[in-house]
Parts: structure tokens; sequence; C-alpha cells
């Protein structure tokens, strides 16, 4: 005997279930007003600095009340791990990219630094409020949600450029001097980024009487400079890293030569 579905079956596994189609119509909704509220407070902290950023404003620049603000940050701290969070977002898939880059553990390590940049010229306002956002003590008023989410952020990121220096030691193409490990390799490098886009942001005059050329070109060129202190093989000598560029954004990103 052929046995038909009963009324809740029916609304469970057919097709259409007006009760999950309302929920994820309101998730939508709220993910979408979510998203409203980061654009607006991304806008007014690059307009007017952190601590012209408040709830209060942001409120004011919108549509919805200080209390739905609130509904989805928890505090202004947790508004700007927010930003971050949704910026680091858009650096990963760009470096997640990147890893699919197939060449020797430097071009790899190339290839992480093209994702970085064009992460940089092609989102720059998130680039900028990304800066901005780090130079804040968010502390304990951010959700622990939100810091463990950035904790995790940070270290996919780390886990990554650590994967391709050990990929270099396994290969021969690295050695790494007594008494240090890969982690201090990939801290001297995220040092080097970390402090060229500080200066980008936070002291754009100070970096323009130190660097004539574009800062993300000297970026890239001092971390060549790094890679051959630290003999790191193929040296520059040896290599036509600008050819490697190339071959990075055409073949991962789809991009011309600038």
């Amino acid at each position: 005997m052929k046995l038909k579905p009963s009324r809740l079956d029916q609304g469970r596994f057919g097709r259409h279930n007006p009760v999950m189609s309302t929920s994820i119509r309101k998730q939508r909704e709220l993910r979408a007003r979510e998203n409203a509220l980061l654009d607006v407070a991304r806008r007014l902290l690059i307009e007017q600095g952190y601590a012209g950023l408040t709830m209060d404003r942001v409120a004011e620049a919108t549509e919805y009340s200080k209390w739905i603000v609130y509904q989805h940050f928890a505090s202004k701290e947790d508004l700007v791990a927010a930003l971050l969070i949704q910026s680091t977002e858009h650096r990963l898939e760009l470096l997640a990219k990147a890893r699919s880059f197939q060449g020797r553990s430097r071009e790899r390590l190339l290839a992480m630094g093209v994702a970085d940049e064009l992460f940089a010229r092609r989102h720059p306002y998130a680039f900028r409020s990304e800066q901005i956002v780090h130079m804040a003590d968010l502390g304990e008023r951010a959700s622990a949600e939100r810091r463990e989410a950035m904790d995790r952020q940070d270290d996919l990121i780390a886990g990554w450029i650590r994967e391709i220096v050990e990929e270099a030691v396994a290969a021969g193409d690295l050695i790494i001097p007594p008494g240090q490990t890969p982690g201090h390799v990939v801290f001297n490098l995220l040092a080097m980024v970390v402090g060229v886009h500080g200066f980008m942001v936070n002291r754009p005059r100070m970096l323009a009487g130190l660097v004539a050329d574009d800062p993300l070109v000297a970026l890239r060129s001092g971390c060549h400079v790094v890679a051959d202190g630290l003999g790191w093989r193929p040296l520059g000598s040896e290599w036509d890293y600008e050819a490697s560029y190339q071959r990075v954004l055409r073949e991962v990103f789809g991009e011309a030569s600038s």
C-alpha cells in the first residue's frame, strides 16, 4: 500500500514550508540590516575617526532606532569588531585564492602578498577602516563571539603563512638559523606588512617623505629583501619574481599588469 505523507511531513519535506520560509526570510532581512548598519558605521569611522563614531550617530544616519542598533551590536567596540571581521573576510577570500597558486615556496609567499595588495586596492574603505580599528583597544566590551571570530581569522592567516615557511624548510629552500623557528619568520614578515599598512593610513605624510613610489610596491620589494636576507631560495638574483608576480595576477586573480 502506498503511504501518503502526513500534513506535517508535507510541511517539512514538501515544496513549500511556510514556517521555514519565514525564518529564512527573517534571517536574510537581519543580515541585510546588519550590513547596512556596518556600511554606515564604516563611512562614519573613516570620515570622523574612531572617537567620532558613536552608536547615536549610526542610528541618526540610518532609518533605524538606537535600540535596533543595539540589537545587532552590544557596544561601540562590538560594532567596530564586526567591521574588522567583515573586512578580514574579504581579505581571506583573496588569500584563499592565492593558496591555490602552484610554484616554489617563495613564489607561493609572493602570491599571498599579491592577495594582500589586491585587498588594499579593491577594498580601500575596508582597508582604511581596518587600520583605524587596529589602533583602538577593544578590550572586553566586544562580545566574546566576535573576539573569538577575530582570533580565528588571525590564526588562520598566520597559519597559512607558517604553512608556506614550513614547506620551504622541508624543501631545503630555507634554512632557519639556530634559536629561530618558523614562527619567528612569520612574525618578521607580518610585522613588516602590518607596519606598512599602519603607515599608509595613520602616517601618510611621513610615509610620503620616506617612500617616493607606491607603498604597496615598496612593501613587496621589502619582503623580497627580508627573504633574501634569510637565504630563502631562489634568491632575487636567481629568479625573476616580477614574472612570478605577473603570473599570479593573471592566473589566480584574472588581472592584467598594472
